[in-house]
């Protein structure tokens, strides 16, 4: 994974246009338009995880699978301190924010770690790779079961019902089950994804734009942006700094409490502070379906991936300079 300024500019300039265009044309991205997106986007999501499953080495898997301390560490990070985190700012800001606003800062806070970047990043700084690899993956796979339960608990808490099992049936059917396709096709595909790494990176980014697309659409088409404006866009943007402002500095100072080495200490600032949109927007349409909301609902993650690549790029870097990561 690049992490040089211009693959991050070119990513989010494809989803400020896309975001533009939807806005512009509405009609025509929706998710039963006549594109059907929905069909589409849902073949997408499929092909994504089938790749990411066919890239995956299983014995960096292995290779990271010992260090429990750190790995309980990591998963409490993702799936109870963030949360918690959201928990506390649905009470705080209920009724000062957009409710979709705050179903949306609350939906970023129960995804699962990202994969690509959080071992990129531990590269970079030089932590434990085979921790890192180990930890995002798992984080995705507790995802599936936690995340559908925990996005329940909180529309129920609103009001609205989401039943559980065909929530959980439905993210594991279109994630899980093209991931293990893809890790039992590896052998044959492994050798063509190496040579087509550039290509087979923008078909992931490619997925991803074009969920935005249509869940923006989807909005855009039923008037919810008629009443909002940068004030919105402001407000999430300054929730996702203040969240990974927190949780970086959380991680950081419970890691060196603990008394973990180094090279996992990046393992824990890293894997423990990020959130997946990969797996998030794909969620999102499988959780939330074309309600109208979506894309308020989404905007949270979409920000937050920005400023995480941003943020811990430049914390990598600082890492690397310092050598407090030693390598793993």
């Amino acid at each position: 994974m690049k992490l040089g300024p211009l693959h991050l500019d070119g990513f989010l300039a494809a989803m400020l246009g896309a975001v533009a265009l939807a806005l512009l044309a509405p009609a025509v991205g929706r998710s039963d338009g006549p594109l059907q997106l929905g069909a589409v986007t849902a073949l997408g999501i499929a092909l994504v995880f089938l790749l990411h499953g066919a890239n995956l080495a299983p014995d960096r898997l292995i290779a990271g699978m010992r260090n429990w301390r750190l790995h309980l560490f990591v998963q409490t990070c993702t799936f109870v301190l963030f949360p918690v985190i959201g928990a506390v700012l649905a009470v705080v800001l209920d009724g000062h924010i957009a409710p979709a606003l705050l179903t949306g800062v609350f939906f970023l806070c129960v995804l699962p770690s990202t994969i690509s970047s959080s071992v990129a990043f531990t590269a970079m700084a030089g932590g434990n790779v085979g921790a890192a690899t180990f930890n995002a993956t798992l984080s995705n796979f507790i995802g599936v079961l936690v995340t559908p339960l925990l996005v329940s608990h909180w529309l129920h808490a609103a009001g609205t019902a989401l039943p559980v099992g065909p929530a959980i049936l439905g993210v594991a059917l279109q994630l899980l089950l093209p991931f293990a396709l893809g890790q039992f096709l590896r052998p044959h595909l492994h050798a063509w994804l190496v040579r087509h790494k550039a290509a087979l990176s923008r078909v992931d980014r490619g997925v991803i734009v074009l969920i935005v697309y249509s869940s923006f659409c989807d909005s855009a088409a039923a008037g919810l942006w008629s009443g909002q404006g940068w004030v919105t866009v402001l407000q999430a943007l300054g929730l996702c700094l203040a969240i990974l402002a927190g949780v970086l500095t959380a991680t950081r100072i419970a890691a060196r409490r603990l008394g973990f080495a180094l090279e996992d200490e990046v393992v824990a600032v890293f894997c423990g502070s990020k959130k997946s949109v990969s797996s998030g927007i794909p969620m999102a349409r499988l959780l939330f379906g074309s309600r109208p909301e979506l894309g308020l609902i989404v905007l949270p993650a979409l920000l937050y991936h920005q400023v995480q690549l941003l943020v811990c790029a430049s914390l990598a870097r600082r890492y690397a300079r310092s050598g407090r990561g030693s390598g793993g």
